[in-house]
């Protein structure tokens, strides 16, 4: 998640010569892992910075119209079982006396991306449980049940095609750290993390919601987050970090305390999830438009800055790409002087900004280009309707 800036940087556009630009941007997710380092045991604290084909959606039709978003909101979910995104070796008595570096996680085959879902048998599982049963192994073998990624025949052609899934057993016998006392297996984990982005759309009737336009990606394998469930939050915006050039800039805010709704799905093309009520900051409907209906030019784009307020700013259409069903679609510019003083143009937290051209919903804000603050990918709405699930429509 190339030349993008720690958070996620994957997907590109089919063709050959976006291949280099594809280097140079970055999701706009503002997202702080509350992630676990679990170095073969005991845990520490660890940060880390469509469908669509025109008209069929995974809905039955396009709505007639939806509430415009354009406001922030926050999320807390558990993954669905522990990933393993690395390892770290654990010191141990050497035979003659001094200590050696081993890694009995690796040495039993578990991999990077690898799901554990289960410990000794007992499934569901947290990190903390993990932690519990290898601190309290004494040094005898436990067994972990894992899912890992297989990927198929079609997979290995087109590159984002579906892999298949296969549950296997590992048996890893912990060792004792010499500087921490204590059993360890070497790894490192993740099972639960937060963050803020911004509400694409709101379906007026389910109050189901559509953000980001992009998956919640884990900051070190760079795959998408198998999310096992998840609440939303309200979030007050604080403050600005501008962008600049080679350094992306960010939407800084905290959350909230209550439950505004739940967050039900975790996608390429965004996450999707239900409010409680609809926010009091939705307040205009208009149609989805079409991709063929999208034209290079004059745009608007939704999003909400320190002033609480949910405000519009002047962007332009440079290129689209009616074919893409990803979430890098579309490039768009910010030409709206207000926006380019505040912010430096798009900035992290503006992922699922709403694209406004012509009274229709056109799409969201999806990247930023590291090398120009000013300039981004946007997602047509018609493929994040494409992969909404259908208990949502």
């Amino acid at each position: 998640m190339i030349k993008a800036v720690g958070f996620f940087a994957h997907g590109s556009f089919q063709k050959q010569e976006d291949f280099e630009m594809n280097r140079k941007y970055m999701k706009l997710w503002a997202f702080v892992l509350a992630a676990v380092l679990l170095v073969a045991g005991g845990v520490t604290a660890a940060s880390a910075a469509p469908r669509g084909d025109g008209t069929k959606t995974g809905m039955a039709s396009l709505p007639e119209s939806v509430y415009t978003g354009g406001m922030p909101f926050g999320v807390k979910f558990y993954t669905e079982g522990i990933l393993v995104v690395g390892f770290c070796d654990v010191d141990v008595t050497s035979a003659g006396g001094g200590t050696r570096n081993v890694n009995p996680a690796r040495d039993a085959g578990l991999r990077t991306r690898d799901v554990i879902v289960g410990v000794n048998g007992e499934m569901p599982i947290c990190a903390a449980s993990l932690t519990k049963a290898v601190e309290e192994s004494a040094g005898k073998p436990i067994t972990l049940t894992v899912k890992r990624g297989v990927p198929s025949h079609s997979a290995k052609k087109q590159p984002g095609a579906e892999s298949r899934t296969a549950e296997l057993t590992v048996t890893v016998t912990p060792v004792k750290s010499v500087s921490e006392n204590r059993y360890k297996t070497g790894l490192w984990v993740r099972d639960s993390g937060a963050g803020i982005g911004t509400v694409t759309f709101i379906l007026p009737e389910s109050k189901a919601f559509a953000g980001l336009g992009h998956g919640i990606c884990d900051g070190d394998t760079g795959d998408l987050i198998p999310m096992q469930r998840g609440q939303v939050t309200d979030v007050t915006v604080s403050g600005i970090e501008r962008g600049e050039a080679g350094d992306p800039g960010a939407i800084k805010g905290y959350f909230a305390p209550g439950k505004t709704g739940s967050l039900l799905g975790n996608t390429e093309c965004g996450v999707y999830g239900v409010f409680t009520q609809i926010p009091d900051t939705a307040t205009t409907r208009l149609p989805v438009g079409k991709r063929q209906e999208l034209c290079e030019g004059d745009a608007t784009i939704l999003c909400t800055l320190d002033n609480g307020r949910v405000g519009q700013y002047r962007v332009k259409i440079t290129s689209i790409d009616r074919t893409a069903t990803g979430s890098k679609c579309f490039t768009l510019t910010v030409t709206d002087p207000a926006l380019i003083e505040k912010t430096g143009g798009i900035v992290q937290g503006m992922s699922g900004s709403p694209v406004i051209q012509n009274g229709k919903l056109m799409g969201a804000v999806t990247h930023v280009l590291i090398s120009d603050p000013t300039a981004g990918y946007g997602i047509f709405a018609e493929n994040m309707l494409g992969v909404m699930p259908e208990m949502l429509g």
